[in-house]
């Protein structure tokens, strides 16, 4: 099995593609012609109904149950998305563990959770798509980050410290696994619900932005496109966030403006 075959249809791995950005991502990816190997761990409902959407635009789709933070299995994921769906052009690394803490609350058993979730698995999934990709072509990896890597603030300690480490090695895997893979970031801003946020929380915090608006579903599905095409593109993250990045906050937006 290899990772890409550039005469054959475009496939991509979406981990997380039941729910939330995942799914914006897997539909959009799909709309723009790609095949999607449909990643979930308890959202299997929702996960068939992505799968159902996206063979109702003609593409494939393909269902593969995971948990993350077990190493065996997430070592068999990538596999069995080539099994599925043939040759392998992208994972996006939409997944991910967002539990609160802090510093005054912190564990190490929290702190491990998001590490293997947010992080050990992204580097799992690069390792294998390297291995997979012949020489002479290239994949890529895209893994979502968050603008709190450039505005931080205490909120989400282990959240943040497991986005930090993806971050730093979406710049060590690009140095040591070009040129066959490309790795690229992107770190949203506020873009949708979370926590106990009301709509109406929502609604103001999106706004409180250089430009008057934070990101949307379609803004990132937009960037994921980019990258998954840009050749020249490696090693570094795009911020999609209105420039919220740029308006330091004391605490996470979603407790600032309920």
């Amino acid at each position: 099995m290899t990772a890409q075959d550039n005469t054959g249809p475009r496939v991509a791995l979406v981990t997380g593609a039941g729910r939330r950005l995942g799914r914006a991502i897997a539909l959009g990816l799909a709309q723009a012609g790609w095949d999607v190997a449909i990643h979930y761990r308890a959202s299997e409902a929702a996960a068939r109904e992505v799968a159902a959407q996206i063979t109702a635009m003609g593409r494939r789709a393909a269902l593969l149950p995971c948990e993350l933070a077990d190493e065996a299995a997430t070592r068999q994921l990538l596999p069995r998305a080539i099994d599925a769906l043939g040759a392998l052009h992208c994972v996006v690394n939409s997944a991910s563990l967002f539990e609160y803490d802090s510093a005054d609350a912190f564990s190490p058993t929290l702190l491990e959770a998001h590490m293997r979730a947010n992080v050990a698995a992204p580097l799992l999934l690069a390792q294998a798509l390297h291995a997979a990709t012949p020489a002479g072509q290239q994949a890529v990896v895209i893994n979502l980050l968050d603008q709190k890597l450039y505005n931080l603030n205490p909120d989400f300690l282990s959240y943040t410290l497991s986005k930090a480490a993806l971050h730093t090695a979406t710049t060590m895997l690009a140095q040591q696994l070009a040129p066959r893979l490309r790795v690229v970031g992107i770190a949203p801003g506020l873009t949708m619900v979370s926590g106990d946020q009301t709509e109406a929380g929502f609604a103001n915090a999106h706004q409180q932005t250089p430009l008057g608006r934070s990101s949307t579903p379609q803004d990132i599905v937009d960037a994921v496109l980019y990258a998954a095409s840009a050749r020249a593109v490696t090693g570094t993250t795009l911020l999609v966030d209105g420039g919220q990045h740029l308006m330091p906050l004391p605490r996470d937006v979603m407790f600032l403006a309920k």
